[in-house]
């Protein structure tokens, strides 16, 4: 063998192998990421406050990194249905999975799901959170949330409180709400938060333990009144509604927050790159305009990181997970 032709050889034979490639994989060798279009697999339907949350920052991700970015709204089965999907999908960073309390936390412990939520998913980043607060009818008689809590003690049973589906953040903030203050009611179940509003407005239920951003409108033109914000500090956008601690309930909070993840696996350099495009998106002025007009609070900075996510949903799922199954709720 001539040592003249050898590298020569070698060489053809790298060309050779890289033609017998996939398709993809060819691209993919090719070029850095990323390459082609994102998905977010948004696991709510379009127009809720996930939703809007999704559009508002992949416009400046598109920027960012390139490409365009995809929503794709995947609802049902308290999101677990497009969860599942993007567990499901490629590790290569084109897939990405967008969701909440309910669809990351509450859905695994009331649905029968495939696949693991902690261990199945590498976090991007915490990005926004709304309080749940509770509110009731107009005509309900108890003034405030001491009131309410001795009617309720003095008329067990009697009161009804409106909730989306079995096993959202509302349905598990009230069960908890009962545990903490030995009270009961029943629970009214809605198919949309909007539909279940309504019906607050309307007097057909008393109570409901609503997100903050979506009953807002509601409470400022009267037409419905707050109790509590279920949060250790008040609310931007409410700040006359006190506080559960205030109230002398300490320690009944949930956070309606939002956070982004991608398939375990996603090499850490494409998960840096989502992860820093995330960051500018939440740190672009039009952005927090918009997000605020929504009623999120945006995460702070040492709070956006991957390991921030990564304590903050495990922590999540610790607490709520047991008072889930305790209460033996199952998803519709």
């Amino acid at each position: 063998m001539s040592m003249v032709n050898l590298p020569r050889r070698r060489f053809l034979h790298l060309v050779a192998g890289a033609a017998a490639m996939p398709a993809t994989s060819r691209i993919a060798w090719a070029q850095a990421y990323p390459a082609r279009p994102i998905t977010i697999i948004v696991p709510i339907p379009p127009g809720a406050v996930a939703d809007i949350t999704a559009r508002v920052i992949a416009e400046p991700m598109r920027v960012t990194l390139g490409q365009p970015i995809l929503i794709d709204n995947v609802a049902g089965a308290g999101g677990s249905i497009g969860v599942g999907r993007a567990a499901r999908a490629a590790p290569d960073g084109y897939t990405l999975s967008f969701g909440n309390w309910l669809t990351h936390v509450g859905a695994s412990a009331a649905y029968p799901v495939q696949y693991d939520v902690l261990k199945d998913f590498e976090p991007v980043s915490l990005l926004t959170q709304s309080p749940m607060w509770l509110v009731a009818r107009n005509g309900f008689p108890a003034k405030d949330l001491q009131e309410l809590i001795a009617w309720l003690k003095a008329n067990p049973d009697k009161a009804t409180a409106a909730t989306v589906g079995s096993g959202g953040a509302g349905h598990v903030t009230g069960v908890y709400f009962q545990r903490s203050t030995d009270t009961r009611f029943a629970f009214v179940p809605y198919r949309g938060g909007t539909p279940a509003l309504q019906d607050v407005v309307a007097g057909h239920v008393d109570l409901m333990f609503a997100d903050v951003s979506s009953s807002l409108p509601f409470v400022r033109s009267g037409q419905i009144k707050a109790y509590a914000v279920m949060a250790q500090s008040r609310w931007f956008a409410a700040p006359d509604t006190p506080t559960v601690d205030e109230l002398g309930l300490l320690g009944i909070y949930l956070s309606f927050w939002q956070g982004l993840w991608v398939p375990k696996g996603t090499p850490k350099n494409v998960l840096g790159k989502v992860h820093a495009a995330v960051v500018n998106a939440l740190d672009d002025l039009t952005v927090r305009q918009r997000l605020k007009d929504a009623g999120q609070e945006i995460m702070p900075r040492q709070q956006q990181t991957p390991e921030a996510l990564a304590a903050f949903h495990k922590a999540e799922t610790e607490k709520w997970w047991p008072i889930i199954k305790a209460a033996n709720i199952k998803g519709e």
